[in-house]
């Protein structure tokens, strides 16, 4: 992390005309020129003598907006004009040589909530030094200069200067002290709609994926993994595929064997061709069934407890209610698969992979090529999709083993089925739900859940009898339960797991607010108010509660088995309610007709992105909730592409409102936030559009044909 000293440093005694090429995202990937003549203001920032305003960015582009909403930051406190702010990635061999930047990595809804002070701070900075450039160029005192719009002006002689014409008077400025941030009352930029720096490249075609990426004498290669996961090579005849048109070579991985060739496509079809055999060990003979009866037996296993409030098992009086919840793996399936290039030259290794964290693909990289991490030059380039899964990127380095085999840059992709088969999957889970009303009151609640450990699956290391992300959403529940008993058991097969888009809250928000529902019924209780007396201790979630039932009409009437469903869940700093509304035919077959979402993230940088970041979330959340669900036979996943594992289509996807609702509390995260009340929402409507409770996901598998 950026120590406080080296940061100060940064900004008050950085300074110096920049001659090296960056990487200018917002136009390409890497390799593009700055304005000529620019100058550092410190590692963040640059002006060019006409203005242009170059804001670094030190975390990774997937779509969710932040190469706008950061540089949002710097602008709003430097004053400058937003008409001539580009955005371009941090350099990570920059940040490892003086931690410029901290953290680059990208996860966790973090990159606003972390960068909020920092990136002010440097604005802030930047502003004061061409301040005090102009005063002394003009013989006042600074206090009486303002700014706006990237100009200085003195107002009392008339006189004005662009930071352009300053910024290199600036650069030697060393500030006694740093600045203080504006107030909020006085922002101007920050809690408007801009125009996204990103939108003219990507929609022009300009900007620069990472399969998008072309270098000369480039080769292509497709890979072949073992297709139960864990799994070892055994043989294969190279030999049987050599022949073929375009292909140079058949390089061993890890767990599998890449054939390169001049083209993609020669490479993909050679590797399909390539006989191989493969050694699966007893793996190979497990299958999703199996999985399902042994995280349901583990809940009457020994368990480890993760809280323990009052005596919930003593409690247990009146109607008690239980139920079973189990949730599938579940695939990341961004849109843009999984691909690096590598090429490895005069004791260098240079890599281009769309990441969600350089620094760790740095070391992957130098791991591959056995070298040191100071010989590694990471491009990253826009992402197609992350979700969480391009924090490992297991592609680069295969990419980097076979470039360093060949000779050659080598770009190695992974086709559609290979992303979803040798994916790092949401844990699959089993969660039993106990609770007791009385008097049309809950009395207490008991959760056990039986969950893959990720801690265990990506790292290799024991977490403990319990881990964070597997009780995430249970045992920080903010409902007020006098008691409460959250149980937790590790339980991992071979298919490896990852962080998916809101982690473990996504499958525990899911069995929560469904179990909420069920305990509402019970009680004879409306399942808003029923939410409403439970929170009566955070009238911050009750105001998020009381909008998304006010703007969805919850209580007005609906026709035949049309159902709504709401549900509320706290994570990444924010809080997030949803109201599902769908509509059940006489077949079970559902729709959905309507979403409405209120959030509470604290201040909101940008509404119009914020907005989008919920949708995107809803529509993640209903995909998987309604059709997804990887299934093991014979130790392989049997799902491969958008055929069996499917997404949601445009004209599947219902209308979605968001309304911001900010209550001035810290600033939450919001790229996660929105998708785990999207199941349970969606869950509750169906109940109440058919009596029929959904407690095993996809929606896909429940039969609902039936009326109330």
């Amino acid at each position: 992390m950026l120590s406080r000293r080296a940061f100060v440093v940064s900004l008050t005694a950085s300074g110096a005309l920049l001659l090296a090429p960056r990487a200018r995202a917002a136009d390409a990937a890497w390799s593009v020129a700055d304005p000529p003549g620019s100058t550092e203001l410190g590692p963040w920032l640059l002006i060019a003598p006409d203005g242009a305003t170059t804001i670094r960015v030190a975390h990774s582009e997937m779509g969710q907006g932040i190469f706008t909403t950061l540089p949002m930051l710097v602008a709003e406190e430097l004053d400058c004009d937003w008409r001539q702010v580009h955005a371009e990635y941090a350099d990570e061999a920059r940040n490892r040589r003086e931690d410029a930047y901290g953290s680059m990595a990208t996860g966790g809804s973090h990159s606003i909530r972390s960068s909020w002070p920092t990136l002010r701070q440097v604005g802030a900075s930047a502003r004061a030094r061409l301040v005090a450039a102009a005063a002394k160029r003009w013989g006042v005192a600074p206090g009486t200069c303002t700014t706006e719009n990237g100009v200085v002006r003195h107002r009392a002689s008339g006189r004005s200067a662009s930071y352009g014409e300053l910024v290199r008077e600036a650069a030697a400025v060393a500030l006694a002290s740093e600045p203080a941030l504006k107030p909020r009352s006085a922002f101007r930029l920050i809690g408007t709609s801009v125009p996204r720096l990103d939108s003219k490249a990507k929609c022009d075609g300009s900007a620069v994926f990472g399969i998008d990426v072309r270098l000369p004498g480039m080769l292509y290669a497709a890979v072949s993994l073992c297709p139960v996961p864990g799994g070892r090579l055994g043989s294969h005849d190279a030999a049987g595929v050599m022949s073929r048109r375009g292909v140079k070579a058949v390089v061993e991985l890890p767990g599998g064997v890449t054939v390169v060739a001049d083209r993609f496509w020669r490479a993909m079809q050679a590797a399909a061709a390539l006989p191989v055999t493969w050694e699966t060990g007893a793996a190979g003979h497990t299958d999703s069934a199996q999985f399902a009866a042994m995280y349901r037996n583990a809940l009457d296993g020994e368990l480890a407890v993760a809280r323990r409030t009052g005596d919930a098992e003593a409690a247990m009086q009146g109607t008690v209610v239980e139920a079973l919840y189990e949730v599938p793996y579940l695939a990341h399936a961004p849109m843009e698969p999984l691909n690096a290039t590598a090429h490895l030259h005069d004791g260098m290794v240079e890599v281009w992979v769309g990441t969600q964290s350089p620094a760790l693909a740095t070391t992957l990289a130098a791991g591959a090529a056995g070298v040191g991490e100071d010989k590694v030059v990471v491009h990253n380039c826009f992402l197609g999709g992350g979700f969480g899964r391009r924090t490992m990127n297991d592609e680069l380095v295969q990419a980097v083993i076979v470039a360093r085999s060949v000779g050659a840059p080598v770009k190695l992709a992974w086709t559609r089925e290979t992303d979803i088969r040798h994916d790092r999957f949401r844990p699959q889970a089993a969660i039993r739900m106990r609770g007791a009303v009385a008097g049309g009151e809950a009395k207490a609640l008991s959760a056990a859940t039986a969950v893959g450990s990720i801690t265990r699956s990506l790292l290799g290391r024991d977490p403990g009898p319990v881990e964070a992300s597997a009780v995430e959403g249970l045992a920080n529940t903010p409902y007020g339960f006098a008691n409460v008993l959250v149980r937790c058991r590790l339980l991992n097969t071979h298919i490896p797991v990852m962080y998916w888009r809101s982690v473990g809250n996504s499958q525990n928000a899911f069995a929560m607010e469904s179990f909420v529902d069920e305990l509402a019924h019970a009680a004879g209780v409306d399942p808003y108010q029923f939410r409403r007396k439970l929170l009566a201790n955070r009238p911050d979630m009750v105001r998020v509660l009381d909008t998304v039932a006010e703007k969805s009409g919850w209580g007005t009437k609906l026709p035949a088995r049309h159902g709504r469903g709401i549900a509320i869940h706290e994570s990444f700093g924010s809080i997030a309610a949803e109201v599902a509304e769908v509509a059940v035919d006489q077949a079970g077959a559902v729709r959905v007709m309507r979403v409405v979402a209120a959030v509470d993230c604290g201040t909101v940088v940008d509404p119009r992105i914020a907005a989008m970041q919920v949708e995107s979330a809803v529509v993640y959340g209903l995909t998987a909730a309604l059709y997804d669900n990887v299934t093991i036979r014979d130790g392989t996943v049997t799902q491969g592409n958008f055929d069996t594992y499917r997404v949601m289509r445009m004209a599947d996807t219902p209308a979605i409102e968001t309304y911001l609702v900010p209550s001035g509390r810290p600033i939450g995260g919001l790229g996660e936030p929105g998708t785990p009340p999207a199941a349970p929402a969606l869950c509750n409507a169906i109940f109440a559009a058919t009596g029929v409770r959904v407690r095993s996901l996809p929606v896909a598998g429940a039969r609902l044909g039936r009326t109330i």
